[in-house]
């Protein structure tokens, strides 16, 4: 029998294993903070589908996604990344992630890691909808309001409100499978 996925990643194996393996599971990583923060402001505007298929590249155009050497990143590195085919060649985009590299380092000397800081929104809890329908969930909260207009006051960009709630349903601060996807309780474990 097939197991029953939330209905978003259905029709493609790429999404399916992303799915399956990665979405929603509570993350503790600095590295795999950093990474998702630099693939989903590059998604502004674009399908996370055509990130994923590209991640692999921005993992070597970022150097394994290590935060110190995207905020130490000059004029140069920003032509090598414009004319690379493999990742999204804008050039807002492209500053915007060194920027938030830097901003990423002072949030782990205030905080001692990233970690800390984005899960002390929710005192190290997660928050666990019951939804049936991919209609009910919504693009923005609260949650993700609050969080994206204190990285926007401390500088960061390509941050927006819905950027940050996807953000935090991929890092397992927002558990949004769907109540009768076989996800639903695996990640809650």
């Amino acid at each position: 029998m097939m197991k029953k996925r939330c209905d978003w990643c259905l029709g493609n194996e790429l999404y399916m294993e992303y799915h399956d393996k990665e979405w929603g599971l509570p993350v503790h990583d600095d590295s795999i903070h950093f990474e998702f923060l630099v693939l989903e402001s590059a998604q502004a505007g674009l399908s996370w589908l055509t990130i994923l298929k590209r991640r692999e590249n921005y993992r070597n155009a970022y150097d394994g996604f290590d935060p110190v050497k995207v905020a130490h990143y000059d004029e140069n590195k920003i032509q090598s990344m414009l004319n690379d085919p493999g990742i999204i060649r804008n050039r807002k985009k492209i500053e915007s992630s060194i920027n938030n590299a830097r901003l990423f380092l002072e949030i782990v000397n205030e905080f001692t890691s990233f970690d800390s800081y984005i899960w002390n929104f929710t005192d190290g809890k997660v928050i666990t909808n019951k939804w049936k329908h991919l209609s009910e969930i919504p693009p923005n909260t609260e949650l993700s309001d609050r969080i994206t207009k204190n990285m926007k006051n401390r500088g960061f960009k390509f941050i927006g409100t819905s950027i940050m709630y996807a953000h935090l349903q991929s890092i397992g601060i927002i558990n949004d499978h769907l109540v009768d996807c076989f996800r639903y309780t695996e990640v809650q474990q």
